[in-house]
């Protein structure tokens, strides 16, 4: 049994954008567990745009 799993959750937020101004989108976290129930650390997040390219959360801030 493995102690320490990586795990993929997504979930809806609100984001900001100069060019865009407001938006909603998902955004999904890659975190790493232990035990599948505390978690270390976030890994890496990010967000698909509406034409399907991937993009890095470090572009948007979060929303006011």
């Amino acid at each position: 049994m493995n102690l320490i799993k990586i795990r993929r959750k997504t979930r809806l937020e609100k984001r900001y954008t100069h060019k865009m101004g407001r938006l909603h989108t998902n955004v999904t976290y890659i975190k790493k567990t232990l035990l599948n129930i505390i978690p270390l650390n976030t890994i890496h997040k990010y967000r698909k745009t509406y034409y399907g390219e991937i993009k890095d959360c470090e572009d948007c801030v979060l929303a006011k």
